[in-house]
């Protein structure tokens, strides 16, 4: 039966995928009942979608608003208790097998009057429980990235400078985040606007990156700061 699985997992993530020889029958049949429900919940949720792949898997008590702005590929999985508010306007673009994490947040858009501007996410990113990912400013995360818990990322920095005028009447800045392929994002990281992560760079737990980050880096601290390269 696991290997039966396996293959079947393999075929719908394009890519070998091995179940471990130690879960018993009656766990993975579990497993099996569960992801058929999801799948079910992901036909009749992906009907609203601009574009979407064949396979779609949703978890209980996700929310998805502005469904028409989201555009899939096949393999997306949004697990148990996930808000999504894709009213952008450029758009939400997700890559195939794509992974939201239970009690993940991506809001694109706060306040009607200035809507966010889009949210672009390559092929095979997995996003860790809790996530919070803020979409004014464009945000891109690259292809087979992957994000610990928790992680959060913030595309917009409120203006201040004026002390005759509350902050929230201020506007904001939104010079947007782009995260590389093939990186991985710390528990609990944060990622402020204007940052650029390089390709395969890995972002320590806890940081708080406010700089651009070059290829191959490895960083931590806060503010993060680059410990060495890989």
């Amino acid at each position: 039966m696991v290997k039966l699985v396996s293959k079947l997992i393999s075929k719908i993530k394009h890519r070998e995928y091995t179940v471990d020889e130690s879960i018993t029958a009656s766990d993975l049949l579990d497993i099996l009942f569960t992801r058929m429900a999801m799948l079910i919940r992901g036909f009749f949720c992906r009907m609203g979608f601009k574009k979407s792949g064949r396979m779609t898997f949703i978890g209980s008590k996700v929310k998805i608003r502005s469904k028409k702005h989201i555009t899939c590929g096949s393999g997306l999985t949004i697990e148990d208790g996930c808000f999504i508010n894709a009213l952008c306007k450029n758009g939400v673009t997700i890559g195939k097998n794509f992974s939201l994490g239970r009690s993940s947040m991506i809001e694109c858009t706060g306040v009607i009057r200035e809507l966010g501007d889009s949210l672009e996410i390559g092929d095979d990113v997995g996003i860790a429980a809790n996530a919070f990912i803020s979409v004014r400013g464009k945000v891109k995360i690259g292809s087979s990235t992957i994000f610990g818990p928790g992680v959060k990322l913030f595309s917009e920095n409120h203006i201040f400078t004026d002390r005759e005028t509350p902050i929230y009447l201020q506007g904001a800045s939104r010079q947007g985040i782009e995260i590389g392929e093939d990186c991985w994002i710390g528990a609990n990281a944060v990622v402020l606007d204007g940052v650029k992560i390089g390709k395969g760079c890995v972002v320590a737990a806890g940081a708080v990156v406010n700089k651009d980050v070059p290829d191959y880096s490895v960083v931590g601290g806060v503010p993060a700061k680059i410990i060495s390269t890989r």
